[in-house]
């Protein structure tokens, strides 16, 4: 085990009056490509902060990030996004979601390690303006560093299936278009963001209801791409509910419905 592992591990068990286990050795021997240095210090900041009791496993692997099953000090259950700070390939993807956007015009920083800290708290902030808008995501807890930490969509560690993932019958496609439309345009009048990556990827499923998520790179209305992102957007859901059956409005009529310039 790596010193600055072992570091961490010794203040965390200070903090949250834990007895030390060998689970919590093994978890961070096996996810060094995540845990570097600096990730663990902002870790510990969270547990500082008593936002994050423990961090129990990943439920999900990107390139981009991972997304773990944790607690709360209350012992809730959290999820935390956190942002592969080593990774540079999709910097270039990254940038151009923050550079034609008012909120971070020149606040792009060289440091790959910064930037996927502007990245979280982009997508924070994101998440922030959708819940208040009433938009069904997951709700943000709190951001440090190039980690996220939400709600946990699922139960003990399973997180709710994607929507890409579930056989529905038509109704019950029918309802969830109308929810996901109704979602979409409080994104749009109410948070005055668009989404920029929907589809059937990034929807959950859980209890009877739909949880947008990976909103990073959503964009403000006065971002010069936004019109054209929203009707990818759009063009993407239609797709899918067209290839299951339903009959639903176009893209261009759904843009008529949301745009208002």
């Amino acid at each position: 085990m790596s010193r600055d592992v072992e570091r961490f591990l010794d203040e965390y068990y200070r903090l949250t009056s834990r007895e030390p286990r060998r689970v919590d050795k093994d978890l961070f021997e096996t996810v060094e490509e995540v845990f570097d240095s600096a990730t663990l210090r902002a870790l510990l900041e969270l547990v500082r902060r008593r936002v994050v009791y423990e961090i129990k496993g990943a439920v999900s692997a990107g390139k981009e990030a991972r997304v773990y099953w944790g607690k709360d000090f209350e012992r809730r259950d959290v999820a935390l996004k956190i942002f592969l700070t080593s990774s540079a390939e999709f910097r270039k993807g990254i940038v151009k979601y923050l550079e034609a956007d008012p909120r971070f015009s020149g606040k792009v920083p060289s440091s790959t390690r910064k930037l996927y800290s502007l990245w979280a708290k982009k997508e924070y902030s994101n998440y922030s303006r959708m819940y208040r808008a009433g938009v069904s995501v997951p709700k943000p807890v709190a951001v440090y560093e190039n980690i996220l930490v939400m709600d946990f969509i699922g139960s003990e560690g399973v997180p709710a299936p994607l929507l890409k993932d579930l056989d529905l019958g038509l109704e019950e496609l029918e309802a969830l278009f109308e929810n996901i439309a109704e979602d979409l345009e409080r994104m749009v009048s109410k948070a005055r963001l668009v989404h920029g990556d929907f589809s059937e990827y990034n929807i959950m499923i859980w209890r009877g209801r739909h949880y947008i998520i990976d909103v990073s790179q959503a964009v403000a209305l006065d971002h010069p791409n936004a019109r054209d992102y929203l009707l990818r957007d759009l063009t993407n859901i239609v797709r899918f509910f067209r290839k299951r059956g339903l009959d639903v409005p176009s893209p261009d009529e759904l843009l008529n419905r949301l745009w208002r310039g």
